[in-house]
């Protein structure tokens, strides 16, 4: 398992949050599992009451993991957005920012929530196969970012990496993990 360190822009500084990261681990049939853990006092984080799962837009307007995943030298590439509330969505872009598309997925993610005072873990699983095929199983390239809505309706945005200026988690510079540094690994199905 390959565990990733998110920094904060810092434009928008959140002082609560003393370590934000994701592990990351595949299996051979295809499922990508992505473990995020934040830890520090969450008390001043404002998370999603819990829903059914269930696919919902705008999930990124509030706490939300994310992850972008595009083939090296394409355009399209997925978003896919996983809530605490256990919420989640997939678009295809054609583009950057261009040409989003809401995507059904045939097998949709899986969400797991385990909150506590000073750690939450958000672990997300998908089918990587849907989306490796569609883009045709090329060089692929994950980017990982989250946004942390406060009590107060202040957000910040975290990121494995970032262009300078303004948070901006579709730029291509953001694809910045391989799935080939996620070696496989065992007790995923």
């Amino acid at each position: 398992m390959l565990a990733i360190a998110l920094t904060c822009h810092p434009a928008t500084p959140c002082e609560r949050i003393r370590r934000f990261t994701v592990q990351a681990s595949r299996t051979a049939g295809g499922l990508l599992a992505l473990h995020y853990v934040i830890e520090g006092d969450l008390a001043d984080v404002r998370l999603p009451e819990s829903r059914p799962p269930r696919r919902a837009d705008e999930l990124w307007l509030h706490t939300c993991c994310e992850a972008f995943l595009a083939g090296r030298g394409r355009e399209s590439y997925y978003e896919f957005n996983f809530a605490p509330s256990t919420e989640w969505a997939v678009y295809r872009f054609d583009a950057y920012r261009t040409g989003r598309t809401v995507v059904e997925p045939i097998e949709r993610p899986t969400i797991t929530l385990r909150a506590g005072a000073d750690r939450l873990e958000l672990e997300a699983v998908v089918r990587l196969t849907e989306w490796s095929t569609a883009l045709g199983a090329a060089d692929l390239w994950l980017a990982l970012s989250a946004v942390i809505e406060e009590q107060n309706g202040q957000c910040s945005y975290w990121a494995l990496r970032r262009p300078p200026g303004p948070p901006d988690f579709h730029h291509p510079d953001c694809f910045a993990l391989s799935l080939d540094q996620i070696a496989p690994a065992s007790g995923l199905t």
